[in-house]
């Protein structure tokens, strides 16, 4: 390994890796999904969609019985954006709108094993929102 940092001419900074000793702890794969909290998820969603040609992938609200919060999946080849409205005005999701307004909450990042990522980005000084899980319901997990 290079004892000194400061006279590393490398400026080409592609795929290769710098120090060959180096080892990806954090693999990723792509962006997943990238959710934004807005005052008006289905504007934003409508939008997105007539401006810059997404097209609805899924939808959650009140018709699917979630009372908490509205959400608008859009998607654009291998871009999905998640436009979501909190319903309940004592919601955490309510908190961070009146906070920030309309921003961007969530960014998904796609890995092959997400508790192994948990693991390695927590122990080096990530803060968890909360521990890798498994959600399931009838249509799927």
């Amino acid at each position: 390994m290079a004892k000194d940092l400061k006279n590393i001419k490398n400026v080409a900074y592609g795929l290769e890796k710098i120090f060959s000793e180096a080892e990806d702890f954090l693999p990723l794969n792509g962006t997943d999904y990238v959710e934004f909290i807005v005052g008006n998820a289905k504007q934003a969603a409508y939008f997105y969609k007539s401006a810059f040609g997404f097209q609805s992938l899924a939808y959650s609200g009140m018709e699917t019985g979630n009372k908490e919060f509205t959400s608008y999946v859009l998607v654009q080849d291998k871009i999905k954006l998640v436009f979501t409205t909190p319903m309940n005005k004592d919601s955490e999701l309510n908190d961070h709108l009146i906070k920030h307004g309309d921003a961007v909450k969530v960014v998904a990042i796609w890995v092959d094993d997400a508790a192994k990522s948990w693991e390695e980005t927590t122990k080096r000084g990530a803060k968890s929102y909360f521990e890798p899980r498994t959600e399931k319901d009838e249509h799927g997990e």
